[in-house]
């Protein structure tokens, strides 16, 4: 019998023994950079959020000065971008540009070439979310020309 309760007591104190901390990492302590221009038109500073430590899903704070964009691309995954703050554009390839407002969570499915970024007038943050397949989570294309960022 006291055996039995030996082991009752220490299979419920197994998953204490191996509880992990939570981590907290500091807005402060994230590095920001400049949009890569083979990637970005404009002024666009990209502050990864988190890399693809949680799995494969991986994470960063994107802002847009007025003007800026990204250049079409794709995700294998798809995407989600999550509006924090300013007005942005959207816009799948063959598709009307959307605006994009803090609060608005935009889903870009896997293989769909689209750009986003902010209006002609108007900086936006985005969060963007993406999953990491076969050690990519983008595929880029073509800068969207001064055109079709200007199209309606």
């Amino acid at each position: 019998m006291l055996r039995t309760f030996t082991a009752i007591a220490l299979i419920a104190a197994a998953p204490a023994a191996f509880a992990q901390s939570m981590e907290i990492t500091r807005a402060e302590t994230r590095s920001a950079e400049s949009g890569n221009p083979e990637y970005f038109t404009g002024t666009v500073v990209v502050a990864p959020v988190f890399a693809p430590d949680m799995g494969s899903v991986s994470a960063g704070e994107v802002t847009f000065l007025p003007g800026a964009r990204s250049a079409w691309h794709t995700h294998p995954a798809g995407q989600k971008l999550i509006v924090t703050s300013g007005i942005g554009w959207v816009q799948e390839r063959g598709g009307e540009k959307i605006v994009m407002r803090p609060g608005d969570v935009v889903w870009c499915p896997p293989g769909v070439e689209h750009w986003h970024g902010a209006t002609d007038t108007t900086p936006v943050t985005h969060y963007a979310v993406q999953q990491v397949v076969d050690g990519s989570a983008v595929t880029w294309g073509a800068h969207v020309t001064d055109e079709e960022f200007a199209s309606e």
